[in-house]
């Protein structure tokens, strides 16, 4: 999808409708934008419950023909460093082409009822681009139960760049929808990359 003043519009919109301070966000998403056309966006507010606190967290994704922009801002409670609350936005940008798994986990109820196109009742997206990964060690053992050895350590490495849940009852149908278009848009534009 080109850029137009319809998709810039509602990337706006869409951010305004988070209700979470949408001149800062919009700001920080139009720096990394810049010119470029948009493809897609998604916007994803949430909100977590630290004690007897109530934070809240945005997550803007935007596609564009070259770039996959992310874009977070978190709010913060008066602390040492500041006697007033205060927001960090940050966003990074990243080639499409350096994209190297977009991963959608759908959840559907009833699986045997399935009907081919109802909607997942929660949806996990995961984007690894490398610059994220966590490792799970576990001690190594060979296959003697009397071994003493020590066969050092074996794991697994996996990308965690990006992961965000979606569901039906905490953030609505089109948020789910919403996760699925901009899912299958980033695929078929790493797909496009690779051609």
């Amino acid at each position: 999808m080109a850029k137009t003043s319809t998709t810039t519009q509602g990337l706006r919109a869409a951010i305004e409708r988070s209700g979470y301070y949408p001149a800062l966000v919009a700001e920080a998403v139009e720096a990394a934008v810049g010119g470029e056309p948009i493809r897609s966006y998604l916007v994803h507010q949430e909100t977590t419950f630290d004690a007897n606190e109530v934070r809240r967290h945005v997550t803007v994704l935007v596609l564009t023909g070259n770039r996959f922009i992310v874009s977070h801002t978190d709010e913060q409670a008066a602390d040492s460093t500041s006697p007033t609350p205060y927001a960090t936005t940050s966003t990074e940008s990243v080639k499409i082409g350096r994209i190297s798994s977009v991963v959608l986990s759908r959840v559907v109820a009833n699986p045997e009822k399935y009907v081919v196109g109802t909607l997942p009742r929660e949806v996990v997206l995961t984007i690894g681009w490398g610059a994220v990964a966590r490792i799970d060690l576990e001690p190594a053992a060979c296959g003697d139960s009397n071994c003493e050895a020590d066969h050092g350590y074996t794991g697994s490495s996996t990308a965690d760049d990006l992961s965000l849940r979606v569901s039906e009852a905490g953030d609505g149908p089109d948020a789910v929808r919403q996760t699925l278009a901009f899912a299958q848009s980033l695929s078929e534009a790493t797909a496009d990359v690779t051609r």
